[in-house]
């Protein structure tokens, strides 16, 4: 073969981002929001308590918060690529099992265990796709598409919260209320979408010549992850150390506590002191204007902190994560039946959150600087992870013990350890600051 037919045929594995960065997001965006948010839904409608949603459901989050530790074998073996294939048809065979084993006497621990086999690898493929996305693209693209990206993921959240609930509530009316039944259209549903985004990928994703196997031996690698660790814990003083952890732990406690009972409070009846919002209704006010309020808020919370640094507006955001709570005491007294002040409200507490999430985000990419930087990073996001799976667990069995109304005034109680956290942690005042050129 000659040296141009060869140029021509390696040129042409060289595809626009366009033609993958889109769809590999929507695949690392989808299998969370059905873990994390339709399984809340799903299990609520087949009749299990708050209590049992809450733990049960946390569980789940245990992938994304040990996943640095297997990090680095992602790095060691395989490519890139590979791990991102292996992984979505991984993804799309756990939807086919739980949607094989809603209709079986074992549904609860048949879904269980292909909702873990799910998040396992739903954590997996996180890694690898950004990972491959920092191979293929260069400085330049990787910071145009991040915005790109970043859209995507959302927009397979409000599919997830949006369009999947409603879709198997209208389900549920067609086959005259087989709820388990139903459930399984949708995800049958699901696991054809990825076994369509595997072929896909497989034949689109190009092959970037960064990607391959690193002749590490294992011995390098446990030395590598030794060190990392301890630099992780050593890069600052003892204390500051400790009050950092503390912060990354506790910041978001009471959108932990929130996290698992906002579906239940909004969806079970008023019998139950919940909304009695229809699915419909709830995909539209909590899975799209809410997550557009979310999304807002983090765009409002990078544009601030990129023109004046974090330190300026890290009290600002620390009480906007916390104050907007007040609208759940608030409905829950109230009962609100109108969808607009509903959605209103749901808004308020999503900007809300993601305007005060920013400040999160800005201080783990703070602490994070220096050497190892990608993987302390991992570790940062590892334990608050953590700091929301843990209340979560309990979020039902309180919730079940003291009401919705009371639930949410302890949830309001509960700001005051995310104002004192905040209060011990220290930030360069030029962090994140625009600095001027001249």
């Amino acid at each position: 073969m000659s040296k141009d037919n060869m140029n021509t045929i390696g040129r042409s594995t060289k595809r626009t981002p366009w033609a993958w960065v889109p769809t590999l997001y929507v695949a690392e965006g989808l299998p969370n929001v059905i873990v994390m948010t339709v399984a809340v839904v799903m299990y609520m409608q087949l009749g299990m308590s708050d209590s049992e949603i809450a733990l049960y459901t946390s569980w789940l989050g245990l992938p994304w918060v040990i996943k640095p530790f297997w990090s680095p074998f992602v790095d060691l073996y395989k490519t890139k690529r590979w791990w991102v294939l292996a992984m979505q048809i991984l993804l799309g065979s756990s939807l086919a099992g739980v949607a094989f084993t809603l209709n079986a006497s074992f549904w609860f621990q048949g879904t269980m265990f292909f909702f873990f086999l799910m998040a396992f690898s739903s954590a997996t493929h996180d890694i690898a796709a950004d990972g491959y996305y920092m191979l293929e693209l260069d400085d330049h693209d990787q910071a145009w598409f991040v915005g790109i990206r970043n859209t995507f993921y959302r927009l397979a959240v409000i599919f997830g919260n949006g369009v999947l609930v409603p879709v198997a509530s209208v389900f549920q009316l067609e086959f005259r209320d087989q709820k388990a039944f139903a459930w399984s259209l949708v995800f049958y549903g699901l696991a054809g979408l990825f076994i369509a985004l595997w072929l896909y990928h497989g034949f689109i994703m190009p092959r970037p010549a960064e990607d391959k196997t690193r002749q590490s031996t294992v011995h390098e690698v446990w030395s590598g992850i030794k060190k990392m660790f301890v630099t992780f814990f050593t890069k600052f003083p003892t204390k500051q150390v400790v009050f950092a952890m503390l912060f990354i732990l506790l910041y978001r406690l009471p959108e932990a506590m929130l996290t698992k009972m906002t579906a239940t409070f909004l969806l079970r009846p008023n019998s139950e002191g919940g909304l009695g919002l229809t699915p419909l209704d709830y995909g539209l006010a909590n899975g799209t204007v809410g997550l557009i309020g979310l999304t807002v808020g983090g765009i409002v919370g990078g544009m601030l902190a990129g023109k004046d640094g974090l330190k300026k507006w890290f009290w600002p955001m620390v009480c906007a994560i916390t104050l907007p709570d007040i609208v759940y005491v608030w409905m829950s007294f109230a009962m609100p039946s109108s969808l607009f002040v509903v959605s209103t409200c749901l808004f308020i507490e999503q900007f809300g959150y993601g305007l005060g999430f920013t400040a999160l985000t800005l201080y783990m990419l703070y602490y994070c600087k220096g050497e190892f930087k990608t993987s302390h990073y991992a570790i940062c996001t590892g334990i608050s992870y953590l700091g929301l799976m843990l209340p979560g667990m309990v979020s039902g069995y309180l919730k079940d013990a003291v009401g919705y109304s009371t639930f949410f005034i302890i949830v309001m109680g509960l700001c005051a350890v995310t104002f004192l956290v905040s209060a011990f942690v220290k930030v360069d005042p030029s962090f994140g600051k625009k600095v001027d050129e001249g």
